[in-house]
């Protein structure tokens, strides 16, 4: 396949950034987006030209750090599917594709499709833990949970914290990493002994950070890698009115 990229470029923070046009011929559509990415850099650096910088590290669905949007998506236009996943057999002979990072005021641009995703870190912090002691593992029986909650409890924790949810939002809301984040802990009864603490602090974090709030539209959880649900807002709400 031959491609037109119009790829964001800003050397930092406080530069000016602007797409910039690139070819790239004999993509094949076995690559992976992102070895696609290398064979344009690849290219440049041979041209001595700054090659584009992006984030990537396990290139395998687990980590998040590859998030992008592409074409108007975060992660690109296929549901459920990190960016390192996206095939391009997705896309066409001839395709022009919109290459940009994140836009959200908590995630500054470090560099081109770079984004600062510490905030995350932050929220995660301020109570995203359990702090007790728990000693050796326990007896699997010792602590009956109803097999639903479990279930629901990893459905939340599996969560990767990529940005998706923040990037899709129209209000920036990290409404849906942080419900993700509580959940995991507010189902099981390791850890309801801190969840009035835990909610309260990391919805302060995240409020002090500048997220938005959240809008209910659902574009966050359309987005999202792990398909986490919008019932985990519900929850979150609901734990924060308990909570005071």
């Amino acid at each position: 396949m031959n491609l037109t990229l119009k790829i964001w470029r800003q050397k930092n923070a406080s530069a000016k950034g602007a797409f910039v046009t690139y070819s790239l011929d004999n993509v094949s559509p076995e690559m992976s987006f992102l070895e696609m990415l290398d064979a344009l850099n690849k290219k440049l650096v041979e041209d001595d030209k700054d090659p584009v910088a992006f984030d990537h590290d396990c290139r395998e669905g687990i980590c998040g750090s590859c998030g992008m949007y592409i074409n108007g998506h975060p992660h690109g236009p296929v549901p459920a599917i990190t960016t390192c996943h996206l095939s391009m057999r997705y896309f066409n002979d001839g395709d022009t594709i919109w290459i940009e990072p994140w836009r959200a005021k908590p995630f500054p641009v470090i560099k081109d499709l770079i984004v600062d995703r510490s905030a995350f870190d932050k929220i995660q912090i301020a109570g995203g833990f359990i702090s007790i002691n728990t000693g050796a593992a326990p007896e699997a029986n010792s602590i009956p949970v109803k097999r639903i909650k479990s279930d629901e409890a990893f459905d939340t924790a599996i969560c990767i914290g990529c940005g998706a949810c923040v990037a899709a939002c129209k209000n920036a809301s990290a409404m849906l990493f942080v419900s993700a984040k509580i959940s995991q802990f507010a189902l099981l009864p390791q850890g309801r002994a801190e969840a009035r603490e835990r909610v309260r602090s990391m919805v302060e974090k995240m409020d002090e950070l500048g997220f938005g709030n959240c809008s209910n539209t659902g574009a966050c959880e359309a987005e999202c890698p792990k398909k986490i649900k919008l019932t985990s807002i519900a929850r979150l709400y609901r734990e924060y009115y308990k909570a005071y």
